[in-house]
């Protein structure tokens, strides 16, 4: 199915929650809706299953307007932050539920197939409140993955579990919905999710989509500082600079060799990503004398804070490290990884790309 939201808005008294916007995701794939709390994701997603009316605009289904639709008479399936399941049902009645409102044949079957993808087969006899909640969330993912809808939306169904939960469904998430046919929503605060989830995604912001597009395009070519900021997991370092033809010369610091556009001149924000700071030092690389003001170790990255002379900035580094706080320390960076955002804040210049990187 063909999912179009034609310059929806959603006001709720005095406020916007949505301000006029339009979408299309991807028909079969995955559209990640990627924003921090409140920014508009869930209001978004009332829109598109018929819970919610837009104030103004269209919802169209396959070119049909079906603005004002009920849910109830749309072919949808939902899964939230909080698993639902029904509590007097046994795990494999909750999950062919769905099989059974249609007739389907050989109900079973499928029941023990989709929990065995979500490894919670040997949990068919028990009762929801008999499982973890992990456990409780994949039942309610193979439930929603048995009613086979050609929509599915997912509000941050991982928000709730553990670390260790979230990734293992994660990974599990992505194969499921490589093999479905669905067009699946998924919306999260996280950037590291939309990049493992998502062949598209949409950045949103205080009820603004600021930008669609496949996923490596939006996160390589963020179109705005606003878009950098979103998604940017630890946050971009940002900063302040002067263009002039061929070169940006950071505040405080040193001058660094960028071809940014001719019509660019003046203020400009330099963005560098965590990951593209190193402690060694690589051919032509920039170096950035400082002290370490802290050093984080997450997973197997170690996040160190270190204070320049062009502000505090954020390396992410792989692999486990230690570092003494107030210790002298150098970092190293490439030009060509630098971003240039103008003093309206649209994007000027990004570092080459290309697909498969």
């Amino acid at each position: 199915m063909q999912l179009t939201l034609e310059r929806v808005t959603k006001k709720v008294g005095a406020q916007t929650w949505l301000y006029e916007q339009d979408i299309a995701p991807k028909s079969g794939a995955v559209t990640v809706l990627l924003g921090a709390t409140q920014a508009g994701k869930t209001s978004l997603m009332r829109l598109m299953a018929g819970l919610d009316t837009p104030s103004t605009g269209r919802v169209l289904v396959d070119g049909k307007d079906v603005t004002g639709m009920p849910v109830r008479e749309r072919n949808v399936a939902m899964v939230y932050q909080q698993f639902i399941n029904y509590p007097s049902l046994t795990v494999a009645d909750n999950i062919a539920s769905p099989l059974k409102l249609r007739g389907e044949k050989n109900i079973e079957a499928r029941v023990k197939a989709l929990a065995d993808k979500l490894h919670i087969g040997m949990f068919l006899d028990r009762l929801p409140a008999e499982l973890s909640g992990g456990q409780q969330q994949r039942v309610a993912l193979a439930r929603a993955l048995a009613k086979n809808a050609p929509l599915m939306l997912l509000d941050e169904p991982l928000v709730n579990l553990d670390y260790k939960l979230r990734e293992g469904l994660r990974e599990e998430l992505t194969q499921l919905f490589a093999t479905g046919d669905s067009t699946v929503i998924y919306a999260t605060t996280e950037p590291g999710e939309a990049l493992l989830l998502g062949g598209y995604t949409a950045v949103m912001d205080e009820g603004e989509l600021l930008q669609y597009g496949p996923t490596a395009e939006v996160f390589h070519a963020p179109q705005s500082l606003r878009v950098a900021r979103a998604f940017s997991d630890p946050p971009m370092n940002l900063l302040a600079g002067t263009a002039t033809p061929g070169r940006v010369q950071l505040a405080g610091g040193p001058s660094l060799a960028l071809a940014v556009p001719e019509s660019v001149s003046g203020a400009v924000t330099v963005g560098l990503r965590a990951s593209a700071l190193n402690v060694g030092a690589g051919e032509g690389d920039i170096a950035l004398p400082g002290k370490v003001e802290l050093a984080e170790i997450s997973g197997s990255d170690t996040f160190v804070h270190v204070e320049t002379a062009v502000g505090e900035l954020v390396a992410q580094l792989t692999g486990v490290h230690r570092f003494e706080l107030g210790t002298p320390i150098t970092l190293y960076f490439s030009a060509s990884q630098a971003y240039v955002f103008d003093a309206g804040e649209k994007l000027a210049l990004a570092p080459a790309w290309r697909k498969g990187n």
